[in-house]
């Protein structure tokens, strides 16, 4: 029940996390000042701690880990690539003109995370 209890905390926070910054991502690209509401630069920090704490937490539970099992390998070189093109999007210095690539980039890195979490395969059973 435990397990089960932490997994359903860790699928809502990448559902509030990644919701979150399609708001802020939405808002940048359209050149709305987000920064202004401080729970939009806070918030997010918040859920992804809870977010990285359940990780840890399931990746124990399950007794596999990063740089040992491949997808969760997968999992954390693709989630590094989110956060930087994540910060790209955002960016304050980011031309505007270039922050519709890294937003896109982004969620798709994020689709690939997803798409690994639920096959447990980084290539998602494909090959």
């Amino acid at each position: 029940m435990e397990y089960f209890l932490v997994k359903y905390l860790h699928v809502t926070c990448v559902l509030i996390s990644v919701s979150l910054f399609i708001f802020r991502g939405s808002l940048a690209l359209s050149s709305r000042p987000w920064r202004q509401w401080r729970v939009l630069r806070v918030a997010p920090h918040i859920v992804d701690t809870v977010l990285l704490g359940s990780a840890l937490w399931l990746a124990w539970r399950i007794g596999q880990y990063p740089f040992v099992n491949g997808w969760l390998t997968a999992k954390v070189l693709a989630l590094l690539a989110y956060i930087l093109l994540g910060m790209r999007a955002l960016g304050k210095n980011t031309p505007q003109s270039q922050r519709l690539p890294f937003f896109v980039a982004a969620l798709l890195s994020v689709g690939y995370i997803v798409g690994v979490a639920l096959t447990h395969s980084s290539s998602w059973g494909l090959l």
